[in-house]
């Protein structure tokens, strides 16, 4: 079973800046996929961005450019750097993690409870 923990969540004008944190346990963490979504009110849950344990990244297209994931392997933390936040970024942010490598919601197993992001204008 694998613990996800994420923080980091909080309220931000636009064209700001904010470090989302997951905190990652249990056995067989590190074979993973990693991954952020989010999902605003009304909407369905988005990929954001993911990383393979290689390093290997992929990002939504809506973040492109403005948002980074990392991943220290040796804290077992995931990381998402979100750069020029807009509105619309406005969200819930999940950590995710699963066995495929993709920006789909029905790949990943298993899910934190959320850190909520604000974006005002």
């Amino acid at each position: 079973q694998v613990q996800l923990v994420e923080s980091g969540g909080g309220s931000v004008q636009a064209g700001g800046s904010l470090r989302l944190s997951c905190a990652a346990s249990g056995y067989g963490y590190s074979a993973l996929y990693m991954a952020w979504f989010r999902q605003a009110p009304g909407k369905e849950r988005e990929g954001v961005a993911a990383v393979d344990s290689a390093g290997m990244k992929i990002y939504g297209d809506s973040v492109k450019d403005r948002f980074t994931i990392s991943k220290d392997n040796a804290q077992n933390t995931l990381y998402l750097q979100m750069n020029s936040l807009k509105p619309e970024d406005t969200a819930m942010y999940y950590c995710a993690a699963g066995y495929i490598f993709r920006l789909s919601r029905h790949d990943f197993t298993y899910w934190g409870q959320g850190t909520q992001v604000i974006v005002s204008s």
